[in-house]
């Protein structure tokens, strides 16, 4: 099981690499969500190999209240960026 974390993680280094590549507040605020839902998959995996349903509410909680602040928060600084 440990090489399916180490593969989770391997692919979290893809939208790190975007973000630091690109310039773009927009693109690396897309980048941050996507590093979020990686990393929630990643707790929810985990918590169901541990059989601790506990730290899965946690994920959960991070996938869904999580990514909705941090595209709201693109979306305003896109708005920003517009005027």
């Amino acid at each position: 099981m440990n090489w399916v974390i180490t593969i989770m993680i391997l692919a979290l280094l893809i939208p790190i690499y975007e973000a630091w590549q690109d310039n773009s507040i927009w693109q690396k605020m897309l980048a941050f969500a996507s590093i979020a839902t990686k990393t929630s998959i990643m707790i929810l995996v985990v918590s169901v190999l541990r059989d601790d349903w506990m730290i899965g509410v946690v994920g959960v909680l991070i996938l869904s209240v999580g990514n909705a602040a941090l595209m709201l928060l693109a979306h305003v600084l896109r708005r920003m960026n517009d005027l």
